[in-house]
């Protein structure tokens, strides 16, 4: 019931009525949006600021300004879909824009952007699992990009993604991580695969060198999430991997992009199904710590411990799991979440997607609040609107009304993707009022 009351009330988005209308979509036709309660720190914005697709695989995105118009647009990441591009009012506002990234289904899990080329605009990278067909398109800056994926040289079943000056020579570089699922079911056989370091080419940005066989440890990877952060504090970006079978792992970057695996490093008392990591200074010491998101199993019912994990850095590149004491406890899994300073305190937050499984059941996402040292506790209930329901998958993070906080786009699968603005009196102020109904005269 919470599920259905809760794409229903999304679909009220931009409704138009009007007598000579052809078309009568019952999505928008004939009801007055009536707003959702905002919490302490966000609106859920997704009725009437984002396109409605109810049953959309929404697994990633990530916010830029494509069109140089000074404020972020919204580029989506799908899984058996048309990656998506929603362009930006300048409220939070988004539309829908068709084809932006051509035509053909993919099965996309991630997208990331960087200006690859140099050229002073936004261009975005797709990684995709099932059909291993990775996607690069530069950006015109006027919110058109061309197709260049056959820049990237080598392919994989991809399933995590991140981009930066992996090599120290100013230009970002592609980490793809890899599985090798041969099928949906918890005995499908897993076979080896392979991470990909493409380095960008200095001497034509926006193409890419091959670097995998000569720069990453030659290992079987599986690898979900990847976050890269210099987590030794020597200035140069590691690797932070999660991953659905092995161990989590740590590379370590010489200074030149070539990665040797320190994953000694951390601490993992537990055997864990993670999905997603984030890096962060958590307890405001000014070195980076982990955190892992982890599910119980892709839906085939108890497995292992879904706990999302924080580790801390001791000041030299070494990390001690302190979830117990530091995190709330809980049995959802989580295939994804945010650091996200939710409340101004200038302590990095989080806000973490849930979801019941068994049952793949859509679950309100989580808000814990960081006391600035590092301790969380849950405040969903004053952080979260009561609607923000959904399977929530990967989020994007930028500030999308223009009032110099991070907004929200949480990703859904198979569920509407949904909006948290924190400009709330501007949201407030821009919907319609509701009309006066009265008991007619008698």
């Amino acid at each position: 019931m919470m599920l259905a009351t809760t794409i229903t009330g999304c679909a009220a988005t931009n409704a138009t009525t009007s007598a000579d209308s052809s078309v009568r979509d019952p999505a928008t036709d004939a009801f007055v949006l009536i707003p959702e309660a905002p919490s302490s720190a966000f609106v859920d914005a997704t009725a009437p600021n984002v396109p409605i697709a109810p049953s959309l695989h929404a697994t990633d995105s990530v916010f830029l300004d494509v069109d140089h118009d000074g404020d972020l647009d919204v580029v989506i990441s799908v899984e058996y879909g048309v990656n998506r591009l929603y362009l930006n009012d300048g409220t939070g506002k988004l539309t829908y824009v068709p084809d932006a990234f051509g035509k053909e289904i993919h099965d996309s899990e991630h997208v990331r952007a960087a200006d690859f080329d140099g050229d002073g605009n936004m261009d975005v990278v797709f990684v995709a699992e099932s059909d291993e067909v990775h996607q690069l398109f530069l950006g015109d800056g006027k919110g058109g990009f061309i197709d260049a994926s056959d820049r990237l040289p080598a392919t994989s079943q991809g399933n995590a993604l991140a981009t930066g000056d992996l090599n120290g020579d100013g230009l970002p570089d592609i980490f793809i991580g890899s599985t090798g699922e041969t099928g949906h079911a918890p005995d499908a056989p897993i076979l080896p695969a392979r991470n990909l370091l493409f380095l960008n080419d200095p001497e034509r940005p926006g193409h890419f060198i091959d670097a995998t066989q000569t720069n990453l440890p030659d290992s079987n990877d599986q690898t979900e999430g990847v976050a890269l952060a210099d987590v030794n504090g020597d200035g140069h970006l590691d690797i932070v991997l999660a991953s659905p079978a092995f161990p989590n792992r740590l590379l370590i970057n010489d200074g030149t992009g070539r990665f040797t695996d320190e994953s000694d490093r951390l601490d993992l008392r537990v055997p864990m199904e993670s999905r997603e990591v984030h890096v962060f200074d958590a307890n405001g010491d000014g070195h980076q710590d982990i955190v892992f998101f982890s599910i119980t199993s892709n839906n085939f019912g108890w497995d292992k411990d879904p706990q999302t994990r924080l580790l801390i850095n001791d000041g030299s590149g070494h990390f001690r799991d302190e979830t117990e004491s530091r995190l709330p406890s809980h049995t959802f899994s989580s295939w994804a979440g945010t650091v996200v300073d939710f409340n101004g305190d200038g302590a990095p937050d989080l806000l973490v997607g849930a979801i019941q499984v068994p049952g793949f059941v859509p679950q309100q996402l989580r808000a814990w609040q960081n006391d600035g040292e590092g301790n969380f506790t849950d405040v969903t209930s004053s952080v979260v609107p009561g609607v923000t329901v959904g399977r929530s998958w990967s989020m994007g993070k930028g500030d999308l009304d223009g009032d110099g906080k991070d907004d929200v786009l949480i990703g859904g699968w198979g569920t509407q993707a949904r909006l948290l603005l924190s400009d709330i009196e501007a949201y407030q102020a821009s919907l319609p009022p509701l009309p006066k109904l009265e008991p007619s005269a008698r």
